[in-house]
């Protein structure tokens, strides 16, 4: 790759985009070798994973919902500085399981927080950074909250304890976001199969990766 190529994974709970992001690593790497970089929101380095137990801790039910929109961003300005901008300056391949799109979802649409509010503080924490691209995988939340409890290895956090009217304005939020920025964010139907998810994302993504040798 002759330059850094951004792209994030988004969608509502249980939409699979984890499962995606991992199958598609060695595959990808096949392609380009060790020039790859995963990573999470919030997470992906000891202090936003810090700010992450935080804010999912199942005991904290009591926190205010611009203090959750706040330590979010946080997070995402911690990680952004010191992982994913340097390996974007280093010509990388990074792949981040959520980013900015998850606050205005999560926090404007399902919160009700300002949205145009929370647009400027997310601009203000990156310094206006975008994804190159967006791949949004959407499914409906009542087949997502059903994935969340048959799966007894993932990790249930305190958002998954939402009720089901939060999760679909959630989504709701997601599609919205999608129709208006149709040229980032590339919707996949994440009720199929998860071996035909996966090959639709690593098809997304080869023709980004065309792209950007160009």
């Amino acid at each position: 790759m002759k330059t850094g190529l951004f792209i994030s994974f988004e969608g509502p709970d249980g939409a699979g985009k984890t499962s995606v992001l991992e199958a598609l690593v060695p595959r990808l790497q096949e392609k380009i070798g060790d020039t790859i970089v995963t990573t999470r929101e919030p997470g992906g380095i000891v202090i936003s994973e810090k700010i992450r137990d935080i804010i999912l801790d199942v005991s904290h039910t009591n926190m205010d919902d611009k203090t959750e929109l706040l330590l979010y961003i946080a997070a995402r300005r911690q990680h952004l500085a010191e992982k994913v901008l340097p390996a974007l300056t280093a010509g990388k391949l990074v792949l981040v399981d959520r980013f900015i799109d998850s606050s205005v979802a999560y926090q404007g649409y399902g919160r009700g927080l300002d949205i145009p509010a929370i647009t400027w503080l997310n601009h203000y924490a990156t310094d206006g950074h975008q994804p190159d691209l967006t791949l949004y995988f959407d499914v409906p939340s009542e087949i997502g909250l059903e994935r969340i409890s048959q799966n007894a290895e993932r990790e249930v956090n305190r958002l998954d304890l939402e009720a089901l009217s939060m999760h679909q304005k959630v989504r709701s939020g997601y599609l919205k976001m999608a129709e208006q920025e149709s040229e980032r964010i590339v919707t996949i139907d994440a009720s199929q199969p998860l071996e035909k998810v996966i090959e639709d994302a690593y098809q997304i993504i080869l023709e980004a990766l065309e792209k950007a040798e160009k």
